[in-house]
């Protein structure tokens, strides 16, 4: 699948185009192994199998990655989290934003079938993680979700709650540096309040000392679900 991206850069922006042949979501990325536990027994509550192990790597076929501002969806189940995505071009380690877009029904089933059956909305923007790297831990990952007509706030956190994002390259691909056309989902912060489906998705990427931002919007449309 390929995705473009506008490259910030200190000198001229430019365009860079990717042809992403695989795709994988970082899951239990947390840094705090008794919060991670305290998440997968929460989760365990309404019938989410435990991961198999921590942090847990999941296959997304690479189709599932766009760009769009409107994803369909099966049902009104579904609900997305804003994570960072990584990837690289032409040597270079590169940082954006998506949503790990999930079934929330289907995960009581198969969590690997909840996030492969929906698609990934990745941001139209990229910084170089070397840009980043030095106060990576400030960064501070959001989202906003629409409810009662209103705005509201869903996720918020730093992203020195999560491991850093080559560290979880290193552990799959047994190289801190990601393979030409891989993309990768680097975990996420906490939902302020319960996780929980809304028409749409608001997220940003936010670099307090460079003050800039990736940001990406979308909505969805919600297909029936026939029996």
């Amino acid at each position: 699948m390929k995705l473009s991206f506008e490259l910030a850069s200190s000198s001229l922006p430019e365009t860079v185009h990717v042809d992403f042949r695989q795709c994988i979501v970082a899951g239990w990325a947390g840094r705090d192994l008794a919060a991670t536990e305290h998440h997968i027994e929460e989760l365990a509550l309404l019938g989410v199998a435990r991961p198999s192990s921590v942090p847990l790597f999941y296959r997304i076929a690479s189709n599932q990655l766009v760009q769009d501002a409107v994803i369909d969806v099966v049902g009104g189940d579904t609900s997305g989290e804003a994570e960072v995505f990584l990837f690289s071009h032409r040597g270079e380690t590169l940082v954006s934003l998506s949503s790990d877009h999930t079934d929330r029904k289907l995960e009581a089933h198969s969590v690997a079938l909840s996030k492969q059956i929906c698609a990934k909305p990745v941001a139209r923007q990229a910084w170089r993680h070397a840009e980043v790297a030095d106060h990576w831990d400030a960064l501070i990952l959001r989202s906003w979700i629409e409810e009662d007509g209103a705005s509201v706030l869903y996720q918020e956190g730093n992203l020195g709650t999560l491991l850093p994002p080559l560290e979880l390259a290193r552990r799959f691909f047994g190289s801190a540096h990601i393979p030409e056309g891989s993309g990768m989902t680097c975990g996420t912060v906490a939902t302020i309040g319960a996780i929980r489906p809304a028409p749409g998705l608001k997220m940003e990427l936010f670099d307090p000392k460079l003050n800039r931002s990736i940001t990406h919007a979308y909505t969805l449309s919600v297909l029936p679900e026939i029996a």
